[in-house]
């Protein structure tokens, strides 16, 4: 699943852009994993791990409200146990 398929496309100049994407809240359940990260974590790897998808990276960031694919060792993580929240409104 890609992060941009419910985000509108225009085009301005002959040139395509993607419209800023509103996502809502990934509520925290009882299925969610939670762990600790360590050293050479990745939300890519982590995705191939829980999901067997490493595109959905993006997913793993924005529920932890990461900026980057790397992870500090020590960051407090979770993981939902769906990606059916990872769609955009």
């Amino acid at each position: 699943m890609s992060r941009y398929n419910k985000t509108n496309k225009n085009t301005k100049n002959n040139k395509n852009y993607y419209e800023t994407t509103i996502y809502t809240e990934v509520k925290e359940k009882n299925t969610d994993s939670f762990f600790i990260a360590t050293e050479g974590d990745r939300c890519d790897n982590l995705a191939h791990r829980f999901y067997n998808d490493s595109s959905l990276w993006w997913f793993i960031a924005r529920v932890n409200n990461l900026t980057t694919n790397n992870i500090p060792a020590g960051t407090s993580l979770r993981i939902p146990a769906s990606v059916q929240d990872a769609e955009g409104n």
